[in-house]
């Protein structure tokens, strides 16, 4: 573990590990072998998703200069596929390092969300979709995008 003052969420498994490895069911928008989007339950904008890396790391300070290259690259990518999909007014993009910035998954990870229809995103409570609701919103990102998800160097999970 890297030297660091952040206080990181701490945590006796990691979601985004057990997700991407099929532990347990989570939609899987796109992968490449550095990076995965995943839709999130909690959608707090218009088509949010999740971008990490898919080495475990708890905070952005330990990840190396490819990844975090692969991973702003990929915020990119599927920024341009929700513009896309939803042509939103604004997209929202935010990342959070330890406890008091509010992570709250102790492994790194960019929202990517449009605006809502009042401009901004939720940051109260949401509540949870389905697999199957967020498979919809994965299948509409594939369907439009899939050039520039080509483009990116991404798998698309549903092939």
């Amino acid at each position: 573990m890297a030297e660091y003052s952040l206080e990181v969420p701490q945590s006796d498994s990691c979601a985004f590990c057990d997700y991407l490895s099929g532990a347990r069911p989570f939609t899987i928008l796109c992968r490449c072998d550095q990076v995965a989007v995943l839709v999130t339950r909690e959608q707090r904008g218009v088509g949010h998703v999740l971008v990490v890396p898919t080495r475990h790391a708890p905070t952005l300070l330990e990840l190396n200069q490819t990844e975090r290259h692969r991973l702003i690259d990929a915020v990119s990518v599927v920024a341009h596929a929700i513009d896309e999909v939803y042509e939103r007014p604004g997209i929202a993009v935010w990342q959070n390092n330890g406890r008091p910035a509010h992570q709250a998954i102790p492994h790194v990870h960019f929202h990517v969300a449009g605006t809502l229809p009042g401009g901004g995103t939720n940051f109260g409570d949401v509540s949870e979709l389905s697999i199957e609701e967020t498979d919809k919103i994965a299948d509409r990102l594939r369907k439009a995008s899939r050039e520039i998800i080509d483009a990116g160097g991404y798998r698309l999970q549903s092939e």
